[in-house]
């Protein structure tokens, strides 16, 4: 198992910061995102209907790029997260994490023995086709694998401590959107409610050595909650960078342009 840089600082206190992959299943990205300087991809499942031959071909690109892929699956089922591991992942995103319970099982699922009760099969995908101890290979998988449980509804919220004191659990991440509409206070971010919601979930994480994760929209957002306490950060997904950034260079140039003559 190769070594995830990403989950080493964040055991170290330090900082993870990487992006989402929504749209762009290219053999490229992730070489692009490592050459940005991105400790991590998260290349999304939920949202995006990509499919496990499309998951396999990017996990097959990214390992060759100097950062950690993750795929966010769409939920909890143990199917679910152990095919990404076996095509190479080296850790999940998995969404609406509401108990202990829950997380014990996103544990369980993803885990060799003794820790958990992945099904074994080795010198494939995730072992970059390699042969090796098998003992060391599930020691070392367990290892460097990152978990991340997504904090996002209310009953997340008010199960958060239960959720972190999980062993294996890495990361417990703000999935804004949702949690506010959870919340019944849709994209209101500056409610009080929400940002009581954020606080617990900050002191959660804290009190169990685990880090707290956001996906930010600009850098100045990202600061902020650094700031504020977060060490796990994605900027933002690839398909709005790339609107954002193409929207800027089409508009300056436009602005400064002739005016168009009236017919």
């Amino acid at each position: 198992m190769r070594v995830n840089k990403a989950k080493r600082a964040l055991q170290a206190g330090g900082v993870a910061l990487g992006s989402m992959v929504f749209e762009f299943a290219t053999p490229g990205i992730a070489r692009i995102a490592a050459a940005a300087g991105a400790d991590f991809l998260v290349f999304d499942m939920e949202h995006t209907g990509w499919s496990m031959e499309t998951v396999r071909l990017l996990m097959a690109t990214a390992r060759a790029a100097d950062l950690a892929p993750l795929v966010r699956v769409p939920a909890t089922q143990g199917h679910l997260l152990s095919r990404p591991l076996d095509a190479g992942a080296l850790g999940l995103m998995v969404p609406m994490v509401e108990s202990a319970e829950q997380a014990c099982e996103i544990v369980q699922a993803a885990k060799y023995p003794p820790l958990g009760r992945r099904g074994a099969a080795f010198g494939m995908a995730h072992d970059d086709y390699v042969s090796g101890d098998v003992v060391e290979v599930m020691r070392s998988a367990n290892a460097e694998q990152l978990l991340i449980a997504q904090i996002e509804t209310a009953a997340g919220v008010e199960h958060v401590e239960a959720i972190a004191a999980v062993e294996g659990i890495d990361v417990l991440w703000i999935g804004h959107f949702d949690l506010t509409n959870s919340l019944g206070i849709p994209a209101q971010f500056e409610h009080p409610v929400y940002q009581h919601a954020v606080e617990r979930v900050l002191a959660a994480a804290k009190a169990e050595g685990k880090a707290a994760g956001f996906m930010v929209a600009s850098p100045e957002e990202g600061a902020a909650l650094l700031a504020r306490g977060f060490r796990c950060l994605a900027y933002w997904g690839d398909l709005w960078l790339y609107g954002q950034a193409l929207r800027q260079g089409l508009d300056r140039p436009r602005a400064a342009g002739p005016s168009p003559k009236p017919h």
